[in-house]
């Protein structure tokens, strides 16, 4: 089975976001980052744990994502958690800005990856989950699981 050519550059993923979050589109985007960043994100030091994008001022800045310090960095070392600016077209922050204003839906993003040669985030239009709606995933998954299982234990026998 063939690996996509962006998978195979994950550094960070948000797992959690597909728990929490029916995700309804995606959208790419590039990141503007200082030099020890790109460093540390190249060396497999990043956290999207309880990040978030936000549109401010016509612009979208990630919030929370965690990049360890640099360890040879010196003292032009970056913050772990600063705000860093999203890169998107105007008319797509334009439609992110109409869409995130109606009742429950937020911007998370659910991987960052290095394609060729730049950061790139994939952000999602997510609109939150309840109670209810995580336990009928999980209720599904485990049915999947359970299926797959035993279409495999078929196939041996």
């Amino acid at each position: 089975m063939a690996v996509k050519d962006k998978d195979r550059n994950v550094i960070a993923q948000n797992k959690r976001a597909g728990h929490d979050y029916f995700i309804e589109e995606t959208y790419e985007a590039g990141m503007v980052l200082k030099g020890t960043e790109i460093k540390s994100m190249r060396a497999g030091r990043m956290n999207l744990k309880d990040s978030f994008a936000r549109i401010s001022n016509g612009e979208m800045y990630l919030h929370n994502a965690h990049i360890s310090e640099y360890e040879q960095g010196n003292r032009y070392n970056h913050e772990p958690t600063r705000a860093r600016k999203l890169l998107l077209h105007k008319k797509q922050i334009n439609t992110l800005i109409g869409q995130t204003q109606q009742k429950g839906y937020s911007l998370v993003p659910l991987k960052v990856y290095i394609k060729n040669g730049f950061a790139k985030v994939l952000i999602g239009l997510a609109k939150g989950k309840k109670n209810y709606d995580k336990r009928e995933t999980l209720k599904r998954q485990d049915a999947k699981r359970e299926v797959d299982r035993a279409l495999k234990e078929r196939m041996k026998g």
